[in-house]
């Protein structure tokens, strides 16, 4: 689950990372209280929504840039108008865009050096990692690939925490080496780590991380992303949680404790077990098709939930096929039989429908399907359920 900058920075805060003054609107009618709580004089004004590159994007209106640096109060309330309820269209939003609801006002910082600064898991050593540069304010990617030298990394044994040595290191490895700006990285990195560990984050980032010429060190922004399986455990981080930043049809599936992921292809997959799911879509891949979603109904899932993942999943005006891949183990092959004749029943399935089913009670649920007069493919291989979906869609689309 991610956040937006704003509740980022409210949570930076709680921590003692330093971070510039800063208040969010979500209606006109709110500038006025929010800038208030900001000096007289120049306001930055930051559009909020879940993807990055806002600066260099275009609003679907003409206006150009979801951060602004406006020389005054009257300036930044013009800016957030133009932005709060517009389309914001970035490189990672893609072309359709998504719309501002939120406007952030922040106090502007003087910058004499730009950092990278993030922890995250590195899944290679099942290991916190801390990752720093000197690079900031652009991708880190980019810096990865092209000046490697300029990365530190610094892996923590999540048994012995954060140490001195670590926190050493990684302000070495900025430069950053008199003594108050030790301590005040030992600070920072201090309540970086205790947030990441403390909330179960998957990514705690500052993207810059700035020194101020008079010496400061603050977070200019703030990326924070979490482990949705750990939020049963916090309750305010689950509050952050704005739904119209994802897709309708993944929190559909949520409610019905589905995983699903929506892809840009068109063969739809509805899978039990996340391995299976990823095997089944790479088998598409190998045939010559192109995966529509990722759906893993899980091991235990009604008959209930399997209706609703066929309604989610032709929801979805992309979709030209669908491939049932069942493997019976806790789940039984005769509930997602009765879930296919249930959902054939209340949402009309148009498309091409193949079913693999093996495993757990696989006799009688075959049996149903048989018996239960639907337009349905049966499959008696993975292989053959793969090359079967694809040569039906691309059949379908030469028609």
């Amino acid at each position: 689950m991610n956040i937006h900058e704003y509740q980022a920075k409210a949570l930076f805060a709680q921590y003692g990372i330093p971070v510039a003054k800063g208040a969010a609107a979500r209606a006109a009618d709110e500038f006025e209280a929010a800038l208030a709580e900001l000096d007289n004089g120049p306001v930055v004004v930051k559009a909020q929504i879940h993807a990055g590159g806002r600066g260099k994007g275009t609003f679907t209106n003409g206006y150009k840039g979801g951060v602004k640096m406006c020389p005054d109060k009257a300036a930044a309330r013009e800016a957030a108008s133009q932005m709060l309820g517009n389309t914001l269209v970035t490189h990672q939003t893609g072309p359709e865009g998504k719309v501002v609801k939120t406007v952030f006002f922040n106090a502007p910082c003087d910058i004499e050096k730009e950092y990278y600064l993030a922890i995250l898991l590195d899944r290679a050593s099942s290991q916190p990692v801390i990752i720093a540069s000197t690079e900031g304010g652009v991708e880190i990617e980019k810096v990865a690939e092209e000046t490697p030298e300029l990365i530190t990394r610094v892996t923590i044994d999540p048994a012995a925490g954060l140490q001195s040595y670590h926190k050493r290191k990684i302000a070495f490895g900025l430069g950053l080496t008199s003594k108050e700006q030790l301590k005040q990285m030992d600070k920072l990195l201090t309540g970086l780590y205790k947030l990441y560990w403390e909330k179960d984050a998957s990514l705690a980032e500052i993207n810059p991380l700035i020194t101020t010429p008079e010496g400061n060190i603050i977070a200019l922004d703030a990326k924070v992303g979490f482990d949705d399986n750990a939020l049963y455990r916090h309750e305010d981080i689950r509050n952050l949680r704005d739904l119209d930043e994802e897709d309708p049809k993944e929190v559909e599936a949520g409610k019905y404790g589905l995983s699903y992921i929506a892809l840009d292809g068109n063969i739809a997959c509805l899978v039990n077990g996340a391995g299976l799911a990823m095997a089944t879509m790479d088998i598409i891949k190998h045939f010559g098709g192109n995966p529509a979603n990722f759906l893993d109904v899980g091991g235990g899932a009604s008959e209930e939930a399997v209706t609703e993942a066929f309604r989610i999943i032709l929801s979805d005006p992309n979709v030209k096929g669908i491939l049932v891949n069942i493997f019976g183990g806790i789940m039984s092959c005769k509930t997602i039989a009765k879930g296919i004749i249930a959902a054939a029943q209340n949402v009309e399935v148009k498309v091409p429908l193949v079913v693999r089913l093996e495993g757990n009670e696989v006799k009688e649920g075959k049996q149903l399907l048989a018996e239960s007069g639907l337009n349905l493919t049966p499959a008696d291989s993975l292989k053959d359920a793969a090359q079967k979906i694809v040569g039906l869609v691309e059949a379908a689309a030469s028609a």
